[in-house]
């Protein structure tokens, strides 16, 4: 929205409207709000909507709850907007970030410099590229795994043949791992790039409201013509893309990077922005053995649940409510008793589950969902954290903790895809399910104890979860909810340390460790985030002495 000098923009907060209402509403509620007619707007965008469907007093009534921005010429007040600034109803908006930098490091743009070479397109290193593009440094994209549509065609050839191609999978390629999933790009993270990098999404064909939807979803099926067209638009402004194209090490000289070696090719590069994702354990271990800095961090790991969808409509809005769609949930059982806290992850209305796989021999589950919500089951991620005291000491410890327990759980499933499967309540009183339900899992399953499978902190802190859980959602924890096992990448467990306002990796002057494989993000929207600053950073400061 474009605010001219002589204007305001205030943020008017929880504004209600019944689900059938019409949008237009907004206005003459926000002028209400601020004490002022609805024709004295200048203008009003929506900055945030969620549903509210709690139960108050015993009964539900289910409403949208919205924020939004609204124009005002500058020094326009009235005593009831005083009132609502008092109570916390209305607030400054904040502002959207520029991407548009006013100087570039003049070493980046000199006739003749080296290109930033950007490691992984998935949303870090995409977003990184399209921050750099912008402000006219050459930048490369390497990806070792393939293009979005030859890298469809490969997980297709694995979910019939079962032979997992280490290079292209559900986990490498153009998207990174989130092209495969439920799409979300929600996230509690509070920057001013978050609507701009919308607005590029919605460029490329994404929903419109996902610049304000407080669930904000693209789905599978829109994610695979949205990254075409994003790849695209880089393209016009100068990103080169180099796919099937795996970074082996760095040339350095001393602590600079002076060029990446990869299968194809040695790349001189003035910079490098490192992004690989989660699954990347090999460029790990290749770039540690270079002297680049890693550590161990806590991350989070569990179990994938399914119900069928019509209970989490039921348990969330006391039946379909064909306006809303499919229910979604968000579960959270505090630490306590000794245990670490539980939740709810990557929650997919109407979605499936997927193996999740790199590497042959080991087994991990991820749930993905169309833009339509069309599958009659509802799955998610039931997830615990675990740290350095459960996994031992090292930086790749937790590497070879989840790897113990993939393959734990790949031999548990008959050694050839199909997943070991428990009911909830079947989990809860400690006994195998006879006779596992349907499940939307690619390769089937077949009856498993994941409560033994599981270390012991997991299934204790499950099993706690699920009795809180049911609670909130009557039949959660039945035996209509199905486990399916294992979730194990829902973060990453390593960081690479870098420096806080340079954002470039310890001891090194030109390298730029971002994303979730660098233990900096959580997800698709706060990976892109990250990749954006951190190549702003760059392009603002340039490289130079660590």
């Amino acid at each position: 929205m474009s605010i001219p000098q002589s204007t305001a923009t205030w943020r008017v907060m929880q504004l209600e409207l019944g689900l059938h209402e019409n949008e237009s509403r907004l206005r003459e509620l926000a002028a209400e709000q601020l004490g002022l007619e609805s024709n004295s707007l200048r203008g009003l965008r929506i900055a945030r909507k969620a549903l509210d469907a709690r139960v108050r007093q015993g009964s539900r009534r289910m409403s949208w709850i919205y924020h939004v921005d609204v124009v005002l010429d500058g020094k326009r007040r009235t005593r009831r907007m005083e009132q609502a600034l008092r109570a916390g109803r209305v607030r400054e908006a904040p502002r959207d970030g520029e991407v548009l930098l006013p100087a570039v490091a003049a070493q980046l743009r000199a006739p003749g410099a080296e290109p930033v070479v950007i490691v992984g397109a998935g949303p870090g290193g995409l977003f990184a590229a399209w921050a750099l593009a912008r402000n006219g440094v050459r930048a490369i994209v390497l990806d070792r795994g393939p293009s979005v549509e030859e890298r469809g065609r490969h997980v297709v050839r694995f979910h019939r043949t079962r032979v997992v191609d280490p290079e292209r999978n559900l986990l490498f390629g153009e998207g990174g791992a989130g092209t495969y999933s439920d799409g979300k790009i929600y996230t509690r993270v509070d920057d001013p790039l978050e609507v701009p990098i919308l607005e590029e999404l919605v460029a490329c064909g994404a929903p419109p409201a996902i610049v304000y939807d407080s669930l904000a979803h693209i789905g599978t099926d829109k994610l695979h013509r949205v990254l075409p067209l994003l790849r695209e638009r880089l393209r016009a402004q100068g990103v080169e893309f180099r796919f099937e194209t795996r970074m082996d090490e760095l040339v350095l000289a001393g602590k600079r990077v002076r060029a990446v070696r990869t299968s194809a090719a040695e790349i001189g590069c003035s910079a490098v922005i490192f992004a690989p994702g989660h699954s990347a354990r090999d460029t790990w271990s290749a770039l540690a053995a270079q002297g680049v800095p890693f550590e161990a961090k806590p991350f989070q790991l569990g179990l994938r649940i399914e119900h069928p969808q019509e209970l989490i409509d039921a348990g969330r809005f006391g039946a379909r409510v064909p306006e809303l769609g499919a229910a979604s949930y968000g579960l959270l059982c505090k630490a306590g008793d000794g245990l670490p806290a539980t939740f709810s992850f990557c929650m997919c209305p109407g979605g499936r589950i997927v193996a999740s796989v790199n590497e042959p021999g080991l087994l991990c589950t991820n749930g993905m969902s169309n833009s339509r919500h069309s599958s009659p089951w509802a799955t998610a991620a039931i997830v615990t954290t675990f740290g350095p005291r459960e996994f031992g000491d090292g930086p790749f410890a937790g590497v070879a903790f989840q790897r113990e327990l993939e393959a734990r759980f790949f031999a548990a499933g008959g050694s050839d895809y199909t997943a070991p499967a428990q009911g909830a309540r079947d989990f809860l009183e400690g006994r195998e399910t006879a006779k596992p339900r349907h499940s939307t899992y690619t390769f089937g399953t077949r009856p498993g104890r994941l409560d033994q499978l599981l270390p012991p902190l997991g299934r204790e802190a499950i099993a706690r979860a699920l009795v809180h859980f049911e609670r909130n959602l009557r039949h959660f924890s039945s035996n209509e909810g199905q486990f399916i096992g294992l979730e194990s990448r829902s973060s990453g467990p390593v960081r690479m340390p870098r420096d806080p306002l340079t954002r470039r990796s310890l001891g090194f002057e030109n390298l730029y460790p971002v994303g979730e494989g660098a233990g900096h993000a959580g997800g698709i929207m706060s990976s892109a985030l990250d990749g954006a600053n951190s190549a702003l950073a760059l392009a603002r400061t340039g490289v130079g002495a660590c």
